[in-house]
């Protein structure tokens, strides 16, 4: 396989777009099971790796197999490859996480890794073929694990924490208490959550903090102390 370069290569992306989008190819002559069209809501894991495979079509069928990779703030990426010349091009593709998961005359799948917040977008793989055109877009979410702490203040006040999760985490209590929600939004996409509480019955001497998230649910304990020492706290992942 070969690079293209320059005027051939902007020739190549303008007619893998148009023969993706064009209505030339009467559909009806499909005579496979393969669902032409289709969509995926897949969430990632900051940090791992994603493969994202294409339309279920014999590779030996394609004419051209070509993806689309739209991030935010980012002009479209495209990735093609032409069976018959068995050359592959691309065009805006300047993430090096982002690439063909082995060769695209083999396996056309495209992977991510490692997987960064940046990678939120829609994915789509395109396949030309003789008997029409085959499509699967991914809308991806990347998922970032909150980082969770507990800490007691004064007077029997104790505050717990999401710090940078992606999506919003969700705080509850055991047991309830008279408790102050606060969020704060950071430009990366990530949101921190805190809620404080506090327990004036002194009654209750042990208090719970349970952290939801996509990612993963934390159980935090604390004793509450009159003083100002500060108590030992467990930490339960489930």
């Amino acid at each position: 396989m070969h690079p293209w370069g320059g005027t051939s290569a902007l020739r190549l992306l303008i007619s893998i777009i148009l023969m993706v989008s064009a209505s030339s190819v009467d559909r009806k002559q499909n005579h496979t099971t393969v669902p032409m069209e289709g969509n995926t809501f897949l969430t990632v894991l900051k940090d791992t790796k994603a493969v994202l495979p294409c339309p279920p079509v014999p590779l030996t069928n394609a004419v051209v197999t070509a993806w689309k990779i739209m991030l935010r703030d980012k002009p479209p990426c495209i990735r093609a490859y032409r069976r018959e010349r068995n050359e592959t091009t691309e065009a805006n593709c300047t993430d090096k996480r982002i690439t063909w998961l082995y060769r695209p005359d083999q396996n056309a799948a495209l992977q991510i890794d490692p997987v960064v917040i940046t990678h939120d977008g829609l994915y789509r793989c395109d396949v030309v073929t003789p008997d029409g055109n085959f499509q699967h877009g991914y809308h991806l979410q990347v998922l970032v694990a909150p980082e969770v702490t507990l800490s007691q203040s004064k007077n029997r006040t104790v505050v717990c924490k999401a710090v940078a999760g992606k999506p919003a985490a969700w705080i509850s209590w055991t047991p309830e208490g008279d408790c102050v929600p606060e969020h704060e939004y950071w430009g990366n996409g990530t949101v921190t959550v805190q809620s404080t509480c506090h327990w004036a019955e002194s009654n209750v001497s042990t208090v719970s903090c349970s952290v939801f998230h996509e990612a993963g649910n934390w159980s935090l304990s604390i004793e509450l102390k009159q003083d100002d020492v500060l108590p030992v706290h467990s930490l339960n992942i489930f």
